[in-house]
């Protein structure tokens, strides 16, 4: 049975293409990014300045700035705050951030110079939380630290295998912070994660591989023949129709 509170579908959109579909299928928000096969990375100033212009509804701009875990040297450091200012100018509605130190807890005094960067902007923690090695302790972090809510998926490899977990850390957040379930999230068991989790925020890529449209080319396997990974509206839409159930 659905919560009498609709229910908020966050759809991680890797171009505008993605974007524009994400909003055609019913979603709330856009986790805009790029390289969704390494789990998402900062994307292009140019294209931030399109999805912002072309779309309606929320977008949050994810600041990562490389594949691999969360503990960033200074540069990178510095490249996640000047990425930070730029979806300021822009203005976008928020970023989604991270970073942890060498022993696996959240990197409270990087993250909250980032969450200060953001200043107004609205601030989503990303699944770094899920490489803590205490996520009772991560989550008081991140309240602390301001954050609206948490991408998680109970640190299990999906949210539905995590979803007893995350329905704790609902629980422990209470109206501190909104608990995000995601990773792994479709039709099939939204309904399910929902129930279990009793959360009303959902982040999902709802995403499908085109075929290249190269129709010539090197014949030589060069790893660059592929087509894209782009977000499908009506898996979106069928994502958004489950939730409604």
């Amino acid at each position: 049975m659905a919560s009498d509170v609709p229910a908020i579908l966050e759809i991680a959109a890797n171009s505008l293409d993605s974007a524009l579909a994400a909003e055609q299928g019913g979603a709330t928000r856009i986790e805009l990014c790029a390289a969704l096969e390494v789990g998402g990375l900062t994307p292009s100033p140019g294209l931030i300045e399109l999805v912002r212009k072309r779309v309606r509804i929320p977008v949050y701009v994810l600041i990562r700035p490389r594949a691999g875990d969360f503990v960033y040297t200074d540069a990178e450091f510095d490249t996640m705050q000047r990425d930070i200012e730029h979806c300021v100018a822009l203005g976008c509605e928020g970023v989604v951030i991270g970073a942890l130190d060498e022993n696996g807890a959240i990197n409270v005094p990087r993250c909250r110079l980032l969450v200060a960067t953001a200043g107004k902007l609205g601030v989503t923690f990303h699944r770094a939380f899920d490489m803590t090695r205490d996520l009772a302790a991560a989550l008081e972090d991140v309240i602390a630290l301001g954050c609206e809510r948490v991408l998680t998926s109970g640190g299990a490899p999906n949210a539905l295998a995590g979803a007893e977990t995350i329905r704790d850390l609902v629980r422990q957040a209470g109206a501190r912070l909104r608990v995000m379930p995601g990773a792994g999230i479709d039709a099939s068991n939204v309904a399910t994660i929902r129930s279990i989790t009793a959360a009303n925020e959902f982040h999902a890529s709802a995403k499908r591989l085109l075929p290249s449209r190269l129709r010539a080319a090197n014949p030589q396997d060069l790893g660059m023949s592929g087509g894209e990974w782009r977000t499908d509206a009506e898996r979106v839409r069928a994502i958004a129709r489950a939730l409604q159930s």
